[in-house]
């Protein structure tokens, strides 16, 4: 759970913005200086409005996703650290295929997109508006191009009609 004593900072060790949790731990996102807002290359206490956002961001991964509080942990900082401190992009939709199907897009939601390498990822919304959303890549990698790749949690911005509902595995019971 977020501490009073939180605070954003850019570790020139590792030129990544990262997150103090503490006097002995330091999270470290991925994200470089080129991607952040000038506001994050400072040392900035962790607000109450980030608080909220990282724990509303953890009990839904917790309802969505089976996996290790530490991985928990590790979606809902960089989603927060997505959401609050890198700059502003315009949408590169071109790199995924058009879905037939209307989506409702909300921050925290999970999603799938199809890139037109054919490639199936997930994404979390971490940011949304009216036509676009702003995702992070939860699948370990998604090939955009012959030389051009994303990342686990790097962002890219779509437009909503990219976005795929995920197919969940029903499974039946039998009496």
């Amino acid at each position: 759970m977020p501490q009073q004593d939180w605070q954003w900072s850019y570790n020139d060790t590792y030129n990544l913005l990262s997150v103090s949790l503490g006097a002995e731990m330091e999270f470290l996102t991925p994200y470089h200086k080129k991607l952040l807002i000038p506001d994050a290359l400072v040392p900035t206490e962790f607000s109450l409005e980030q608080a909220k956002f990282y724990i509303a961001m953890v009990e839904r991964l917790q309802n969505n996703l089976s996996l290790s509080n530490a991985a928990l942990v590790q979606i809902a900082l960089n989603a927060t650290a997505a959401h609050f401190m890198l700059r502003p992009q315009m949408p590169k939709s071109w790199y995924f295929e058009v879905s037939d199907v209307c989506v409702y897009c909300e921050v925290g939601k999970l999603f799938e997109l199809l890139s037109l390498k054919k490639q199936r990822v997930q994404v979390l919304v971490v940011e949304n508006a009216l036509q676009a959303a702003q995702v992070m890549l939860l699948s370990n990698r998604c090939e955009l191009t012959d030389d051009k790749t994303m990342s686990r949690f790097d962002t890219i911005k779509v437009m909503h009609n990219r976005l795929l509902p995920i197919k969940f595995r029903l499974q039946a019971i039998s009496a």
